[in-house]
């Protein structure tokens, strides 16, 4: 007779792509690694009205490209808020009111362990734990190189931490040091694998003997990707640029009409599933410090140029980076442009650029949650 599978829940929340990332990368490992795990990941914007939803992406997802200095004023002083305070309350009650339907789908999963990549459902189901209407235990996946209070909460089992900084920080806010596990930030098994540059760089007509670099989409904020991509390639030196427009068809038709006047030179890429061998293919990625995407970088040992970093999370993800020695920022396309050409004069920066970030990156993270939660190697 087979044994139960155990249950692992994974909840989310779609503010920014990264947390739903991280719940799919440890998702993803789990079904990988074991047969008999049984892994079901849930957003939980999913299971709250329409308005609520609203105000929780849209909203968010609005203030930081319209008016990105205000949401940093609302990070810092939400990070200070006191927990007791009337905003304090008002907002956790609100939260509470929505929290039925999700409540509801928890109770019909049965999970046996819980996993939260965002701070939202950790908050739900701290309430829940002390009024022993939850009787699992959660686990809490913070998803930068940075700690805001709002993550940090009663009766949780444990914490993940991208860093030992994150990790201090946690103590810091008074969780107690056995349970932070300094884990980094889970990414898609894809990105642990020993990629061959060769056979990939030949996937995508490269030349795999020639220098490459990767500009990627979420950095809009530099301006059209095909202004920013014309400015680089007229830079003196033989590399090849990689762009990644994603989902934008406007800019991939106009990287690919740029692509005819610099044939060999540029590669125009819309969304695809192939990131992590695009990556195997480059020597230095251009992108904005997101969390899942810096650790993505981190692992594959690519150094990065930050750019346009969202006021708080990414900004504190752009000063570790930067810090680590394994980063530069550039504020706009003409620092950009010095920075690209400065690397390429200075080889042995870029060099030096890849060992520490191959001594930083953690491939295994999701590997290491898992580990943790069930309390033996997989």
């Amino acid at each position: 007779m087979s044994m139960q599978k155990k249950k692992i829940l994974l909840l989310s929340v779609s503010a920014g792509a990264g947390h739903k990332r991280a719940a799919e990368a440890i998702r993803a490992t789990a079904l990988q690694q074991s047969d008999e795990l049984e892994v079901s990941h849930l957003d939980v914007m999913d299971f709250v009205t329409a308005g609520f939803r609203k105000v929780y992406t849209d909203f968010y997802i609005k203030l930081v490209n319209k008016a990105p200095t205000l949401w940093g004023y609302l990070y810092h002083a939400s990070n200070e808020a006191q927990a007791d305070g009337t905003m304090e309350k008002l907002r956790r009650g609100i939260e509470r009111l929505n929290a039925r339907p999700l409540l509801q789908a928890i109770a019909d999963f049965q999970p046996d362990v819980i996993i939260c990549t965002h701070f939202l459902p950790a908050e739900m189901l701290s309430r829940l734990l002390r009024k022993e209407r939850l009787h699992c235990p959660v686990w809490v996946q913070v998803t930068d190189f940075d700690l805001h209070r709002m993550w940090v909460h009663e009766h949780m089992a444990g914490y993940f931490a991208a860093s030992e900084e994150v990790a201090d920080r946690m103590r810091a806010n008074g969780i107690a040091a056995e349970h932070i596990h300094v884990t980094g930030i889970p990414i898609m098994p894809a990105f642990t694998q020993q990629l061959e540059r060769t056979a990939c760089a030949q996937e995508f007509g490269l030349d795999p003997a020639c220098q490459t670099f990767m500009l990627m989409g979420g950095g809009a904020g530099l301006g059209g990707l095909d202004k920013v991509a014309e400015r680089l390639l007229s830079l003196p030196g033989n590399f090849q640029l990689i762009v990644l427009a994603g989902n934008n068809a406007p800019a991939l038709q106009a990287l690919q009409q740029l692509a005819q006047r610099y044939p060999g030179r540029l590669l125009p890429q819309g969304f695809t599933d192939k990131v992590e061998r695009l990556m195997a293919c480059s020597d230095l990625v251009i992108t904005k410090p997101g969390g899942l995407t810096t650790s993505e970088c981190l692992a594959m040992g690519l150094p990065m140029i930050v750019n346009s970093p969202i006021p708080g999370q990414e900004e504190r993800n752009a000063d570790f980076l930067l810090e680590q020695g394994v980063a530069m920022k550039a504020y706009d396309d003409v620092s950009l442009t010095y920075r690209v050409n400065y690397l390429l004069q200075h080889p042995d920066k870029l060099r030096d650029m890849h060992d520490k970030a191959m001594a930083l990156g953690k491939p295994h993270a999701a590997s290491q949650v898992l580990q943790r939660i069930l309390g033996q190697p997989l």
